[in-house]
């Protein structure tokens, strides 16, 4: 959001902004500017200093006294006459600043930098929260936070059938799927991965090669730790070890659930319990997630079109809304309670 009460300014930056991918609100003086900073809670705000009625002290001021705006991030954009004063408002939290006139690249540049390390400090923080799930063992975190988080890309992929494993990967952020290929030409996936869970933990207790293959489903944020300190670690820790056992049996459970389903439900009750089981894996403030048709079949062993014909009959029963790849679900009970 850019508060800036030059009209040419403004309209200029926002469409700057908007040609390179972001979503762009303008305000031309620092009390409306306020007010949409509250109803939408941007990513970082862009403030002249010099306004009429309200300064952008004053706008940096109230912003930071408001807790839902609190951690916005702020950037001053400044005549060069105004530079002097500037270190006030970098002392009130500004946490940068533009020089007037500055060039496209130079606005650009300072956008992404400050997203970049919201970004890591956002990771670093649901690492945190992560590891405090998991009993918090402070040589876990040790460990976990010496291991440098790697972004990976959809559809990128993290291990193959027959590799052997080199670490546990413990999912920051996205979700993984894994994928195992029938003689027949066909996928079967048996399993998706999401935010907090541990991927690959039966191959480095059993030291046997992997059965199935890893792949992202969409952009990831992963933390490997390798085998070598997490053999140590369960060693010298029961209570680590104890973990450990207890995921690997809830995932054993699972994939026997998952086989008694394709073998004994009907097509409707499998596609059911689908799409149950990967409402469990969507971010928790979102109301839908997206799948691809041939994952969906991969998932229940149905061929694509028995797929796209399952899901049109759900929404014409009003179990779930479906966009493409998006679905909602909107019928909870009606899909738990899906006869067989």
């Amino acid at each position: 959001m850019i508060i800036e009460d030059n009209t040419d300014i403004r309209e200029n930056v926002i469409e700057i902004l908007e040609l390179s991918g972001y979503s762009a609100l303008g305000a031309d003086n620092g009390k409306t500017g306020i007010d949409l900073a509250i109803t939408h809670l941007p990513d970082i705000i862009l403030c002249d200093i010099a306004m009429p009625e309200m300064d952008g002290y004053a706008v940096l001021y109230l912003l930071k006294k408001n807790p839902a705006t609190l951690g916005i991030t702020f950037i001053f954009l400044t005549a060069k006459s105004e530079r002097i004063e500037l270190r006030k408002g970098m002392d009130m939290g500004a946490d940068d600043y533009l020089t007037k006139p500055f060039s496209d690249i130079d606005l650009l540049k300072a956008i992404e930098g400050r997203l970049n390390n919201k970004e890591l400090v956002r990771n670093a923080e649901q690492l945190s929260k992560l590891l405090n799930k998991h009993n918090g063992l402070q040589e876990l975190e040790r460990i976990t936070q010496a291991c440098k988080a790697r972004r990976i890309k959809k559809n990128h992929i993290l291990y193959g059938e027959g590799d052997f494993g080199s670490g546990v990967y413990l999912i920051i952020s996205g979700r993984v799927k894994t994928i195992k290929m029938i003689t027949d030409g066909r996928e079967f996936m048996t399993g998706i991965y999401s935010a907090g869970q541990y991927l690959g933990i039966n191959v480095i207790l059993s030291a046997d090669p992997y059965t199935d293959t890893a792949t992202a489903m969409e952009d990831c944020v992963i933390c490997v730790i390798p085998k070598p300190e997490l053999d140590d670690l369960l060693l010298l820790h029961p209570d680590v070890s104890v973990e450990f056992i207890r995921l690997l049996s809830n995932d054993i459970r699972e994939k026997e659930e998952q086989l008694m389903q394709l073998a004994y439900f009907s097509v409707r009750k499998k596609m059911a319990e689908a799409i149950l089981r990967l409402n469990k894996h969507k971010p928790t403030n979102d109301d839908s997630f997206k799948i691809s048709r041939e994952d969906l079949a991969a998932m229940s062993c149905m061929a694509t079109e028995t797929v796209s014909r399952t899901l049109s009959d759900f929404k014409t029963e009003g179990l779930i809304e479906r966009i493409g790849s998006s679905i909602t679900i909107l019928n909870l009970a009606g899909l738990s309670k899906m006869k067989n």
